[in-house]
């Protein structure tokens, strides 16, 4: 087990350190869970094929959601948007 500290700054970035994240590439999408006061992080393509695909669709959901109730919700064609969704 590898233990490390870091700190949160203004932005709400954390750092992760060197040796822990040798084996990510620039870009990795990045999986946080947080319960209690645990947080977990794990690379997203790790993750099975239909539950990353069911946590990238609530996230997309989400800030849906978090757009329409502020009002900057856009409207798409069927078309755009299964596009939009392919993208991804």
């Amino acid at each position: 087990m590898d233990i490390g500290i870091t700190r949160l700054s203004s932005k709400g970035q954390i750092v992760i350190p060197a040796s822990m994240r040798k084996d990510l590439v620039e870009g990795t999408h990045l999986l946080i869970i947080r319960e209690g006061g645990r947080f977990i992080v794990k690379p997203l393509d790790e993750l099975e094929p239909e539950l990353k695909e069911d946590i990238i669709f609530a996230e997309r959901t989400e800030k849906a959601f978090k757009e329409f109730k502020k009002g900057t919700f856009t409207r798409k064609s069927d078309v755009d948007f299964i596009n939009d969704l392919e993208s991804w």
